[in-house]
């Protein structure tokens, strides 16, 4: 089998592309210099002349804040909307799989419980909006489609909270965080494994995919630092409302269910606490920190 696997540079795109090599399977991971997605020719020559079994798609516009300014709202509606649409029709035309990789903030993040895949999405960011559009032009071009929605990831290539955390921390003795917004902390590495797995099948559909356990922002740095054995950094609570307000509505709930994961027959990820740990290790290992 062959994968092309788009956004490498990213986390979860890098982290793709070494599940992929572990398992034996060739991947071809391509980044905007190789394959701009907002461009339909390009798009279609690159697949067409990789001639690949599948595509999975984590290329995207994630800067959830920049994605409101004005000047940048064609752009990321191009990347994060044109973009899933120009791959799906190529794989319609050389009748191939696609993944494509979505998020929480396709809901509207209100209430308390998780989010089914099958809820009704409705974003209250650009960021959100532009990403149900692509996943809209997926389900309508495509059969053979997986829709990913994840939440909250950190890996090894990027940037993430973990890294923000452990980078302030050396800088600061007291840090406030969101109290107020709950999801799963999700670990890219676990996350591809899934992803792989998933691509060789033909369980089709939209899925809902994270570490396991909900916490909120502020307790996910709290552990950080425990694990991190930084005991000298003082994490203070505060609402969304007190710490200001961001461009870009953040969701309070970004519970997600993974039982559609479960009644697939596809393994559900660790705990995120247990992510955590072998996150924090390979860190290290890296000299990260």
């Amino acid at each position: 089998m062959k994968v092309l696997v788009t956004g490498v540079k990213g986390q979860l795109g890098y982290d793709v592309m070494r599940r992929l090599k572990e398992r034996g399977i060739e991947g071809i991971g391509v980044d905007v210099e190789e394959m701009d997605i907002t461009d339909e020719k390009a798009v279609d020559k690159v697949i067409t002349e990789a001639n690949p079994d599948a595509v999975i798609h984590c290329a995207a516009w994630t800067a959830v804040d920049a994605a409101e300014d004005e000047d940048k709202k064609e752009l990321v509606r191009k990347v994060n909307a044109d973009g899933p649409k120009n791959i799906a029709k190529v794989c319609k035309k050389l009748d191939i799989k696609m993944l494509h990789i979505s998020t929480d903030y396709v809901f509207d993040g209100q209430g308390d419980e998780p989010f089914d895949p099958d809820d009704t999405p409705a974003p209250v960011s650009v960021y959100g909006a532009t990403k149900y559009e692509g996943e809209k032009a997926v389900t309508d071009i495509l059969d053979k489609f997986f829709i990913v929605r994840i939440a909250w990831v950190f890996g090894i290539n990027g940037k993430n909270f973990v890294k923000t955390m452990l980078n302030l921390g050396k800088t600061h003795d007291t840090l406030t965080v969101v109290n107020d917004q709950w999801g799963s902390p999700t670990y890219t590495f676990d996350l591809a494994k899934l992803l792989v797995d998933m691509i060789l099948t033909e369980k089709y559909g939209i899925y809902h995919a994270t570490n396991e356990g909900f916490i909120n922002w502020y307790q996910f740095a709290c552990k950080i630092f425990e694990k991190a054995g930084m005991t000298n950094v003082t994490v203070k609570p505060v609402t969304t409302a007190e710490y200001g307000v961001s461009k870009a509505k953040r969701p309070f709930n970004s519970r997600m269910s993974k039982d559609k994961l479960t009644k697939n027959g596809f393994e559900r990820l660790p705990d995120w606490e247990d992510a955590l740990d072998r996150y924090l290790i390979e860190l290290k290992e890296n000299g990260a920190f």
